[in-house]
């Protein structure tokens, strides 16, 4: 009979086969989606959050901590610079001073979204958008943050005239770092064709811009040093807020041009080469909108996979049965976009058939694209499938009481993951993300813990009181952290998770091993982890079970056992740039 040791200080590593993919054709299509009224509220929530923030720091350098250092020394610096300053000084901070001005920073905002608007063949609304949205609400916080706070600007003389706001924060620093910043993300993440090195000389030249504003406002005894790392941290947060929702996510308020799709579909099938073969496309028309498939389209067609079908899922068929008929109808490629309820419901129906496989993440968690290291943009997820070859993917098959038996791509469990799943509200998960489970969690961490016995590969049972135990073909969480470091999808192996914090120091040490990997010295309530090939796992009470992030009826045993290589999936080469 095996001996099965418990998987204890397991390395994370990139190496191997299955470190990030990416693609440098990864571009994201200048397509666009229209959720303006949830990109507008989610902006709103943000950047109220994000005005209060500055403006308790301005109260607080203004009020309780204007005598504690470094508070009590920027004088010095202010004076520091009115000792240097010299003729040739002056003119050239005039001039760097000017590139945060409001009439410059207007000017070159406008000019650059009409760039991005009027340039290329299909216009970039996205980019566009989330520059003068930057550069628009870094001003609003700013007025709301002077109106608040109320500070002299520094004992020095001024070599310009002072505008009636106060010192705090710094405007011109700002909005410097809104703009510059903002171009130099679009430059990192959109210039592709300039080269990557040529990309990077850009942005750090960009990115210097703010840092020089600064000086230059230093110098002429325009604010104190606090005041120009509060503008700073204004433009920051302004591009980080709106970043993250046009850039990252998927609404964005702006129409598409009447025939673009069309004339960009008709261009680029003048210039590919058409593959061989039906490509069919799984959606979730819940989450999945019409504008986001013509983009999903327009991938294709780039690639040559022409005329895709679309097909939708729907309540009574979360995707395998669309896929199940595509099969049967000879397709060459299948592609998912949906979440990974979604994608384990058509690679169930692909396993074993050969058909590849090709992921667009469009869910809450896309647990099996950060594990797989796709982009989790669907667009550029498909760009980047697309552009390599088929893999093998390993697969867990389960079953259980009152559970038919289903292949998973990423994990299973019960106890308190399950409990997270099923109460977590799906309007929350549509608006917020994964973040959302934080809502869910203040239910869930009340699931009591539960007797299990573990037998894995057939071995003597393994006896244990925990909260949550889960089986893994792939570890990978959200934000980097892993329930199972080694693990990797051919990796022709499940890995057993069992959990069971008590108390607050308990749930430090889980999450610290969740987040850097299990003690080799095992810990009282901490995580502990095998590796095998089968797993049987018997819950002395019904709780509560999950299978790839979908809640599942609640029942006392799990049996799951990995498939090798049962799926084939696109994946780009290793170590291609994103």
């Amino acid at each position: 009979m095996p001996t099965v040791l418990p998987d204890r200080g397991v390395p994370r590593s990139g190496r191997g086969p299955y470190r990030r993919f990416t693609s440098s054709r990864a571009g994201r299509p200048p397509l666009l989606t229209t959720g303006a009224a949830g990109a507008a509220a989610r902006i709103t929530a943000l950047t109220v959050c994000q005005a209060a923030l500055l403006i308790g720091f301005g109260l607080l350098i203004t009020g309780p901590a204007r005598h504690v250092w470094p508070v009590t020394v920027e004088d010095r610096v202010n004076e520091g610079f009115e000792h240097v300053r010299t003729g040739t000084f002056d003119t050239l901070t005039s001039w760097g001073s000017g590139a945060g001005n409001t009439l410059t920073v207007i000017a070159v905002t406008l000019a650059a979204c009409a760039v991005l608007v009027l340039a290329p063949v299909l216009p970039r609304w996205r980019e566009a958008v989330f520059l003068a949205v930057s550069v628009s609400l870094q001003a609003l916080v700013f007025l709301a943050i002077t109106t608040a706070v109320d500070r002299n600007r520094p004992e020095v003389h001024r070599l310009d005239h002072s505008p009636p706001t106060s010192s705090y924060t710094s405007g011109h620093t700002g909005a410097a770092t809104a703009l510059y910043g903002g171009l130099a993300v679009l430059v990192l993440t959109r210039a592709r064709r300039l080269g990557r090195p040529w990309r990077t000389a850009v942005a750090v030249l960009l990115l210097l811009v703010p840092f020089a504003v600064g000086t230059c406002r230093l110098y002429r005894g325009m604010h104190h040093p606090t005041d120009v790392a509060g503008g700073m941290l204004n433009g920051t947060l302004s591009l980080l807020v709106v970043g993250r929702t046009l850039l990252v996510g998927d609404a964005v308020p702006a129409p598409l041009p009447e025939s673009a799709v069309e004339r960009a579909v008709t261009e680029a099938r003048r210039t590919t080469e058409p593959v061989p073969g039906t490509t069919v496309v799984v959606v979730n028309p819940v989450s999945v909108s019409a504008s986001e498939r013509e983009r999903l389209r327009l991938v294709l067609e780039r690639h040559g996979r022409t005329g895709p079908r679309f097909a939708e899922t729907t309540a009574e068929d979360p995707g395998h049965g669309q896929a199940a008929r595509a099969v049967a109808e000879g397709a060459s490629l299948v592609v998912v976009c949906g979440g990974d309820g979604t994608v384990r419901a058509v690679a169930d129906a692909l396993a074993g058939t050969g058909v590849p496989l090709a992921v667009a993440p469009h869910g809450t968690g896309n647990l099996l694209a950060r594990n797989l290291g796709l982009p989790l943009d669907p667009v550029r997820a498909l760009d980047a499938a697309l552009g390599g070859s088929p893999r093998p993917v390993d697969l867990g098959h389960i079953e259980g009481d009152g559970l038919p038996a289903r292949h998973f791509c990423v994990m299973a469990g019960a106890g308190l993951d399950a409990a997270l799943m099923e109460r977590t509200p799906d309007r929350a998960k549509s608006a917020l993300g994964w973040p959302a489970y934080a809502l869910g969690s203040v239910r869930a961490l009340r699931t009591a813990p539960t007797r299990i016995s573990l037998c894995p590969d057939g071995a003597e049972p393994v006896h244990r009181t925990v909260r949550m135990a889960v089986i893994a073909n792939v570890g990978g969480l959200q934000g980097g952290a892993s329930l199972a470091p080694g693990a990797r999808p051919d990796d022709g192996l499940l890995h057993v998770a069992l959990l069971d914090p008590r108390g607050v120091r308990g749930w430090v040490t889980a999450a610290a091993e969740i987040l850097r990997g299990p003690s080799r010295r095992p810990r009282p309530g901490g995580l502990e982890t095998f590796t095998c090939r089968e797993a049987e796992l018997i819950l002395h009470a019904p709780c509560p079970r999950e299978i790839d992030g979908d809640p599942v009826a609640p029942g006392r045993r799990i049996s799951a056992r990995v498939v090798p290589g049962a799926l084939r999936v696109l994946l780009p080469a290793p170590g291609t740039e994103a």
